[in-house]
């Protein structure tokens, strides 16, 4: 499967909020996500486009394996593998052996909310600011993904402009 990913740097979460309740929006909850990434020791992640994390929240620990965006698309569509795992230190212990080095960390708090089977969140990410992310996993064309999650941005009034880096992305730039 692959993920489509509408992000969008917004002024505040607020308003989106209100019209997320108003729609009538599932609430899946509040969280603290801490990701630590990692890049490999036979391959350059930044060049390669592709990301390796451990995701920490309330309900646990997850490793994450991102492919390389897909090119031609319209909003950032990249396969994503996820397993849960019983303890991310032991991943990140493990990770560190095999000679993966750690590359940097993000912290957001995110809420979450389901309207119309795509996932929404609206993040306040440290260092970056608020943001939202409208996400559906569909197969590799995507071309009904796209469309719905247009639909939906349309219909939460979120202006702006498609950002396709990650927010590990957006953190290195920084620097």
């Amino acid at each position: 499967m692959i993920e489509f990913e509408l992000k969008v740097k917004v002024p505040a979460l607020g308003p989106i909020r209100d019209r997320l309740v108003a729609l009538k929006a599932t609430v899946d909850g509040v969280r603290h996500e801490h990701d630590i990434y990692y890049n490999s020791p036979v391959r350059d992640f930044g060049t390669t486009d592709e990301a390796l994390r451990v995701r920490y929240a309330e309900d646990g620990a997850m490793v994450t394996y991102k492919g390389a965006k897909l090119a031609g698309q319209k909003l950032k569509a990249r396969e994503e593998l996820n397993l849960r795992v019983t303890s991310g230190e032991t991943c990140e212990a493990i990770f560190e052996r095999l000679g993966f080095t750690k590359t940097a960390e993000v912290d957001k708090r995110r809420e979450l909310y389901t309207y119309k089977e795509a996932s929404i969140a609206l993040d306040e990410v440290q260092r970056l600011g608020t943001f939202i992310e409208i996400e559906i996993m569909a197969e590799k064309e995507g071309g009904d993904a796209v469309a719905r999650i247009d639909a939906i941005q349309n219909e939460l009034g979120v202006v702006g402009d498609p950002i396709t880096s990650s927010y590990l992305e957006l953190l290195m730039a920084q620097q």
